[in-house]
């Protein structure tokens, strides 16, 4: 089936079409066509930067990109991007897939919630980063014309709380491991939503660590990385 959105045609491989069908199975309405927008905003964004990209790629880096938020994939201890970007992994090992493609893909996934890196990357982690900073931040929104914008959200629609739906998300996929958030975006995810969150600071980390640099070194505070996040 050739289905083409607002211009971008919809991979129809079987890895595609199989991806399609795992990611529809396991995450829930709002995060499925959330990430199928990931992967069209990206790709028109894509287009307009004139960017030679693997489409087949980044179509499955948009939409393995909030695995790590479910149950089913999501690890104890490490973050959730990670989680997502291993099952990408693993999905691609059983299609044979090189090991450089799944690393553009793997770092697409893990990388889409640190700004400032994504965009120097490879077109396939970039554009993932590109798709979700539109869709959730509305980023370079008036970049995309009304029909692109209108075409997309006709065939894949966002709640009428997709905001606080997204943000409800992140955080059931983070508040059960606080300690992932730190130094990303989603600190900011649990300081609204979990009461109990009490954030990491770099700089504490530093001065209460288990070093002693000298006579000077008044540290009191030590192993606060220890402490309950």
């Amino acid at each position: 089936m050739n289905e083409i959105i607002a211009g971008i045609r919809i991979p129809d491989s079987k890895m595609a079409r199989e991806a399609t069908q795992l990611v529809r199975d396991t995450e829930p309405d709002l995060l499925y066509h959330h990430s199928r927008r990931v992967f069209l905003f990206g790709a028109l964004a894509g287009e307009r930067k004139q960017l030679k990209y693997d489409a087949e790629l980044l179509y499955i880096g948009a939409m393995f990109h909030d695995m790590g938020l479910v149950d089913a994939y999501s690890s104890a201890h490490d973050r959730f991007e990670v989680d997502g970007a291993n099952a990408a992994r693993d999905f691609l090992l059983g299609y044979g897939i090189g090991e450089g493609e799944i690393e553009q893909v793997w770092d697409a996934i893990a990388l889409h919630t640190t700004p400032g890196i994504p965009q120097y990357k490879k077109p396939v982690v970039a554009l993932v980063t590109a798709g979700v900073e539109m869709d959730v931040l509305g980023l370079a929104y008036d970049e995309f014309t009304a029909d692109q914008r209108r075409l997309v959200v006709a065939a894949h629609p966002r709640e009428a709380n997709f905001k606080e739906g997204i943000i409800d998300a992140f955080a059931q996929g983070t508040i059960k491991k606080p300690e992932t958030t730190f130094g990303n975006v989603k600190a900011d995810v649990l300081a609204l939503k979990d009461p109990n969150y009490k954030r990491l600071n770099f700089c504490s980390i530093i001065l209460g660590s288990a070093w002693s640099d000298g006579p000077h070194d008044h540290s009191t505070c030590r192993h606060p990385a220890h402490q309950h996040a």
